[in-house]
């Protein structure tokens, strides 16, 4: 992924953890327990950081050029997408087996933090 590829990832995921949160906030707090809250809420969360990840990415390519930012990136957006959507899909349907997916989501967090790590580092 490019850093313009990256700042509208970033975005489109802030805008949906924003709309996300209000949602779980004010329109599934009456619909869903206080666990499946609670797991709205940890979705909204992991979102919101990576996508602001997403950013950090963006704006460090210009200056780290190379194929590792660009995974971190790409495995920041994969995160979000396993991480909070099976988190999001788990709190709204109560199927447990989708919690399954979600170590997936993390490792992919943990692979991206590493390589961004891994590239400041390198020469």
């Amino acid at each position: 992924m490019n850093d313009r590829q990256l700042v509208a990832a970033a975005a489109i995921n802030l805008f949906i953890a924003v709309a996300a949160g209000a949602f779980g906030a004010h329109g599934l707090k009456a619909v869903l327990s206080e666990p499946m809250l609670a797991i709205w809420h940890t979705a909204v969360t992991y979102q919101m950081v990576h996508a602001l990840g997403l950013f950090v990415v963006a704006l460090l390519l210009p200056r780290l050029p190379g194929r590792l930012l660009a995974w971190s990136g790409g495995l920041m957006l994969a995160g979000i997408v396993l991480f909070s959507g099976s988190l999001y899909l788990l709190a709204l349907t109560g199927v447990r087996v989708l919690g399954a997916i979600t170590p997936l989501g993390g490792t992919a967090f943990l692979a991206a933090w590493a390589l961004l790590a891994w590239r400041a580092m390198a020469r």
